[in-house]
C-alpha cells in the first residue's frame, strides 16, 4: 500500500515538472514577429516627395501653386538675395538643324518659404555671341502672364516645358519677317526671372 502511494506521488511530480507547451529554457522570452535572433528589423523609409511641375504653353517655370496661407501665417515675397537662378540647356553641343531647348532653374536659398511671380511677364532669355546679342525671348513675345507661386525653403523648381530657339537673330522689327541664321560657334545663354539674373551658360552650334 505504501509503495502504491509513493508511485502515485511520483507520477504527480512528473506531470508537474514536464510541461511540453512551455519553452525549454525557463529564461527565454518570446521574439517579436519578423525578427531574427532578437535583432529587430527597421521599417523601409517612406519615398521622398517630389515637386510636381505643371507644363503650360506660355510659362517657362510653373511649379504647382500652393493654397493661399491664412492671414496670421502670411508668406513674404522672395527677396532677390534669397534666390538663385540658373540657365539650363538640354545639350552642350548641337548638330546642324538641332534647336537648343532653353530652361530656367530657380532655387529658394533662404530658410523660410516665400512667394514669387514666375509668369512670363517676369522672364527673359538672352543668347549672345561675345558682346553681340543674338536673340531675346522678349523681342517677339505676343503676350505675357503672371503666376504667383510659393517656394518652400531650399526648394528648386525648373521649367515645365523648355523654350526652343530656332537659331535665328531676333529683333522687335523682324518678328514676322526673315531672320539671319546663327553661324556655327559658341554662344551664351543668360536667363532672368523675378529681377534675378543667372550666370551665362555656354553651348555650341555646329
Amino acid at each position: 500500500m505504501v509503495l502504491a502511494v509513493l508511485l502515485v506521488l511520483g507520477v504527480a511530480v512528473a506531470i508537474v515538472l514536464w510541461q511540453p507547451w512551455n519553452a525549454t529554457d525557463a529564461g527565454a522570452q518570446p521574439r517579436p514577429a519578423g525578427t531574427a535572433s532578437g535583432v529587430a528589423t527597421s521599417p523601409a523609409p517612406a519615398p521622398s516627395a517630389t515637386v510636381d511641375v505643371t507644363p503650360t504653353e506660355t510659362s517657362a517655370v510653373t511649379p504647382e501653386p500652393t493654397e493661399t496661407p491664412a492671414a496670421e501665417d502670411e508668406i513674404a515675397q522672395c527677396s532677390t538675395g534669397s534666390l538663385e537662378v540658373s540657365a539650363v540647356t538640354d545639350k552642350q553641343s548641337y548638330g546642324a538643324g538641332e534647336q537648343p531647348q532653353l530652361s530656367i532653374a530657380l532655387t529658394n536659398r533662404s530658410t523660410q518659404p516665400c512667394l514669387i511671380d514666375v509668369g512670363t511677364a517676369t522672364q527673359a532669355f538672352t543668347i549672345t555671341s561675345g558682346s553681340d546679342v543674338w536673340w531675346r525671348s522678349t523681342d517677339c513675345q505676343s503676350e505675357s502672364s503672371s503666376q504667383i507661386v510659393q517656394l518652400a525653403a531650399g526648394q528648386t523648381v525648373s521649367s515645365a516645358a523648355p523654350l526652343s530657339w530656332d537659331r535665328t537673330r531676333s529683333s522687335v522689327d523682324s518678328c514676322d519677317g526673315n531672320r539671319a541664321a546663327a553661324r556655327p560657334g559658341y554662344y551664351n545663354l543668360t536667363v532672368e526671372i523675378g529681377g534675378v539674373e543667372s550666370r551665362p551658360g555656354q553651348f555650341r552650334l555646329r
